[in-house]
C-alpha cells in the first residue's frame, strides 16, 4: 500500500529518544476500516464536524465535554491521547492545557497524524507519535492521564485487550485512564435496532462492547482499580474512569 499523497510534517514525526522500528498498518485496519481511516478520501469525507456529530446522533460535543471535564479544566500533567479522532476533540484538549502540561498523541497511521497536525495551531507543542496502541514504545508510568476516545470498538478483542493493558501500563500511580466508547443501549432505546444493524455491517468488533463490559477486557491488575462508569444517551455511549 502506498501513502505517497500523504506527507507527515517534520513536527509530527517525533518519537521517543530511542530509534523506533517501522510501524506497519495492522491487517484489520486495512481490511475493515480502509473506508474510514486509511485512504486519503476517508480524511476528506469524515473530517467534517457536522458529519462526525451526525454519526453520533448529535452527541459528539457532549461526549467530548464529558471526556475533557474528566481530564480537568484546565488539564494538568502529562497527558496521552491514544489514537487520533475526527473533529475538534484534540484541538480543544490542547487549548485547555494548564501551564506546564503536555500532550502526546499516538496513532498507527501517519496520515491521521498529519491530519491532526493540520488541525492544531502553528507552532503547537503536541508530540505526534506514530505507534501502535497495542505496543506502545513508552516507559511504564509515563503519563498522569490517558484518554482512549472511541477506539476500542474498532479493535479485535486481542488488540483491544493489549491496547487497554498498554494504556494502563503507561498511567502513573495516582493517575487516571479515561475511556469513552459505545455501550449496549437500554432495551427501550429507539435506535437500538438501527445501531445493531449498522454496527454489524460496518463495525464488526463494536458489538463486543454490547456483549461484555469494558472491565472484561482490562488487564488483571486494572480490574482491581476503582472504576466509575457514566452512561449517555440511553446507554448507547459510556464513559469509564479508572484510577490507578
Amino acid at each position: 500500500m502506498s501513502y505517497d499523497r500523504i506527507s507527515l510534517p517534520a513536527a509530527a514525526r517525533e518519537t521517543p529518544a530511542e530509534q523506533l522500528p517501522a510501524c506497519p498498518v495492522p491487517d484489520y485496519l486495512e481490511q475493515v476500516y480502509w473506508w474510514a481511516y486509511v485512504r486519503p478520501a476517508a480524511l476528506r469525507l469524515f473530517e467534517r464536524p457536522w458529519l462526525v456529530n451526525l454519526i453520533l446522533f448529535g452527541r459528539y460535543r457532549a461526549l467530548c465535554d464529558a471526556a475533557l471535564a474528566e481530564l480537568g479544566t484546565p488539564a494538568c500533567g502529562r497527558i496521552l491521547q491514544v489514537a487520533c479522532v475526527y473533529g475538534a476533540l484534540t484541538p480543544r484538549l490542547y487549548a485547555g492545557l494548564a501551564p506546564g502540561a503536555t500532550l502526546d498523541v499516538v496513532d498507527v497511521l501517519p496520515q491521521q497524524l498529519a491530519n491532526l497536525h493540520a488541525k492544531l495551531p502553528a507552532g503547537h507543542g503536541v508530540r505526534l507519535l506514530q505507534q501502535n496502541s497495542a505496543a506502545l514504545a513508552v516507559p511504564d508510568a509515563s503519563y498522569d492521564q490517558v484518554l482512549v476516545f472511541f477506539l476500542l470498538h474498532e479493535q479485535p478483542q486481542d488488540v483491544r485487550c493489549r491496547t487497554l493493558a498498554e494504556a494502563w501500563r503507561v498511567t502513573r500511580p495516582g493517575g487516571k485512564l479515561v475511556i469513552v466508547d459505545y455501550h449496549r443501549p437500554q432495551a427501550w432505546h429507539p435506535l437500538r435496532p438501527l445501531m445493531h444493524a449498522v454496527l454489524g455491517l460496518l463495525e464488526p468488533y463494536a458489538q463486543d462492547l454490547w456483549r461484555a463490559p469494558i472491565a472484561e477486557f482490562l488487564p488483571a491488575d486494572a480490574r482491581q482499580a476503582p472504576l466509575d462508569q457514566t452512561l449517555h444517551f440511553g446507554g448507547l455511549y459510556q464513559k469509564i474512569v479508572l484510577r490507578r
